[in-house]
């Protein structure tokens, strides 16, 4: 016991043991500045030291754009343009995603499945007049003042009904003689128009080409969409001169005739039209003579 409180005491006599530190003038020898220390003070200070710049610097690290400099940091900027990115291709898989449904439903109206329905006016006019509602379906005096304004303004305008589907001429696709014709009942939606093989194919009006690819039954098929609610179909091409997206004019060579795909019988084109989703024929909009 008595040499562990001796020991203990000379710790206690070591760690406040007061020094002196001097600063002198080496030419003078004159005392410039002094301090009175023991060890204890010395351990304090130091320790206090470093804990301050331990602070300090992870302070620096976290606040400042100094820890770019550093490895294993990334930089703001970095950051950022990660996080552009990843609305950018949010924002482009919407799309996409949106295009492959647009796409799906034009081949499924390409392939006829879709069914029709037909709307009688009549009908839906005498169900609304039987309604225990009673439904007034007449129009009203101001509503017939309108109508009979705009029937005295149409009367006279020179471009009256220039946009109805009747009135729209489109660009032979190519010369040649027609070997079938439409027929909705037995579901042939087009006309087949023989034509010398590698006879240049073009396109019936300004547009979108939307599929240009090959496919097993009808070879190389383009299909356009034309600014008037149109789309028109060319199969059975010996080659594509065109690409998905690209814009066509009236009148383009998109095609060469060929003879590809299982359901050909010879080099021709099978020309399809639609109009609003449903097949159309043809030599109503194009005279092929």
């Amino acid at each position: 016991m008595e040499r562990r409180i001796k020991k203990r005491k000379q710790i206690k006599r070591k760690l406040l043991h007061k020094y002196r530190l001097v600063i002198l003038n080496e030419d003078t020898f004159e005392e410039k500045l002094s301090f009175k220390l023991n060890r204890l003070n010395v351990f304090v200070l130091g320790t206090l030291f470093s804990v301050f710049i331990i602070a300090f610097t992870t302070l620096l690290i976290a606040f400042t754009p100094l820890r770019e400099y550093i490895p294993g940091y990334s930089s703001t900027k970095l950051k950022r343009e990660a996080v552009d990115l990843t609305y950018k291709v949010d924002s482009l898989t919407a799309s996409l995603r949106a295009n492959d449904m647009y796409f799906q439903n034009i081949q499924k109206v390409l392939r006829g499945e879709i069914t029709t329905e037909k709307i009688n006016k009549d009908s839906i006019l005498e169900s609304f007049a039987k309604d225990t509602m009673q439904i007034n379906v007449n129009p009203s005096y101001q509503d017939s003042l309108l109508r009979a304004e705009v029937a005295t303004e149409d009367k006279y305008n020179l471009f009256s009904g220039a946009a109805s589907d009747s009135d729209i001429v489109l660009f032979p696709p190519v010369s040649g003689t027609l070997s079938q014709t439409y027929n909705a009942k037995e579901r042939h939606y087009a006309v087949d128009i023989l034509a010398p093989e590698d006879s240049p194919i073009k396109s019936v009006a300004d547009g979108i080409v939307i599929f240009a690819e090959w496919t097993t039954e009808t070879g190389y098929v383009c299909i356009i969409e034309h600014n008037t609610g149109l789309i028109s179909v060319y199969k059975h091409n010996s080659s594509i001169s065109v690409q998905q997206g690209d814009l066509v004019k009236s009148g383009q060579v998109i095609g060469v005739i060929g003879n590809t795909g299982e359901l050909t019988t010879g080099p021709h084109l099978h020309f399809e039209l639609w109009s609003e989703g449903y097949p159309v024929d043809p030599t109503n909009y194009i005279d092929f003579q």
